[in-house]
């Protein structure tokens, strides 16, 4: 019951209705033409289908600030190859072994996965003080401090493998509301820490089966999210309402962002093995949920902390949706910054010969 407290959720008037990527099947082009325009950054020229990058996944244990912590990174074959930083935030009372399955999953899409066990105590007017593991904003100074000592240090297993100026988040339930505020710089009742910046290596975050109200307050506020943004739920979760993570997307103020509905799942279909402590069981076996969630969640951060744009397309065109008939997704893509004169006249001819050839077939 304690657990549930923490995640329940109201309803709010919803807002403008947003594309799906079943709609943009006819605009593949023109997205990934648009995000060339808008990247800051050289841009990955992948022809991502879907399937993990690396093949061969490894896991080493140690402590953060006393927090016991699971790393899981991929093998590579060169020394020249670098991986993000992703930060995985628990759900309430769920042990970070848990989550093995789904970090090597999103581990072999290219990144180091840190998952913390992190203890600490909610207290709240009229509800007694409950300690257990709870995630809190402070991991994520904590973890760029460590991973960069990690990855500095030769005895370390990732020496050398890291990418230390990109960072992802990752949550489940209530570490995915923690997440939804680290996106901010907004203090929230229970999610935050009063010292916590938005720092600048942040790049992305996707989560599963949570919202914003995780105060119980019945209100859901407008979220100022700075980063991209992406929420994936079960349409069996008995824990976070479906409507009530749709709900949250809708107050997302900041595109890029995404909403991937995921059938036949409930709120532990990110875990190792369901759990009882969702009355509702899932239809969709286990294994295939836990890789839906796994690979959505890796090209969503691959599309942002690496600009991949074969990644961008899976997630914010039709490819992705088309080719996975356990999902519905609904997207609402990149803000374009307007490009210059001759990159407006390059795109304009490359768009206008594409639709030229569309018609002749």
């Amino acid at each position: 019951m304690r657990n549930q407290l923490l995640i329940r959720i109201f309803h709010l008037p919803m807002q403008k209705a947003i594309i799906t990527s079943r709609s943009l099947s006819a605009k593949s082009l023109t997205g990934t033409l648009l995000l060339l325009t808008s990247m800051a950054s050289p841009a990955i020229a992948t022809s991502f289908a879907g399937a993990p990058i690396f093949t061969e996944v490894n896991q080493y244990s140690t402590f953060i600030d006393d927090d016991p912590v699971d790393i899981y990174y991929p093998v590579v074959s060169s020394s020249d190859e670098s991986t993000s930083i992703v930060l995985l935030f628990q759900g309430a009372l769920v042990d970070k072994a848990d989550y093995r399955n789904y970090a090597e999953i999103v581990s072999s899409y290219g990144f180091t996965v840190v998952v913390p066990n992190n203890e600490r105590t909610l207290s709240a007017p009229g509800v007694p003080p409950f300690s257990g593991l709870f995630p809190e904003q402070d991991q994520v100074k904590e973890v760029l401090e460590f991973m960069s000592l990690e990855n500095a240090n030769s005895d370390s297993p990732v020496s050398g493998l890291l990418n230390t100026d990109l960072l992802g988040l990752l949550g489940h339930s209530f570490g995915g509301a923690v997440g939804i505020a680290s996106t901010q710089d907004n203090c929230f009742f229970i999610l935050c820490t009063e010292s916590y910046r938005l720092p600048e290596e942040l790049k992305a975050a996707i989560f599963y089966g949570t919202n914003f109200d995780a105060a119980n307050t019945g209100i859901i506020p407008p979220i100022s999210n700075e980063v991209p943004t992406g929420l994936i739920f079960g349409t069996l979760d008995g824990v976070a309402p479906p409507a009530e993570t749709v709900e949250t997307f809708e107050q997302l103020l900041n595109p890029p962002k995404v909403l991937i509905e995921l059938e036949g799942a409930n709120h532990y279909g990110i875990t190792n093995e369901d759990s009882f402590r969702d009355p509702v069981r899932p239809t969709l076996e286990q294994a295939v949920t836990t890789e839906t969630i796994g690979r959505w969640s890796g090209a969503f951060l691959r599309a942002h902390l690496l600009n991949d744009i074969g990644a961008w397309n899976y997630v914010y065109t039709s490819l992705g949706d088309e080719a996975d008939g356990n999902v519905k997704v609904t997207a609402a893509p990149v803000s374009v910054p307007e490009p210059s004169v001759g990159v407006v006249v390059m795109l304009a001819g490359l768009l206008g010969t594409a639709l030229t050839r569309r018609r002749k077939f």
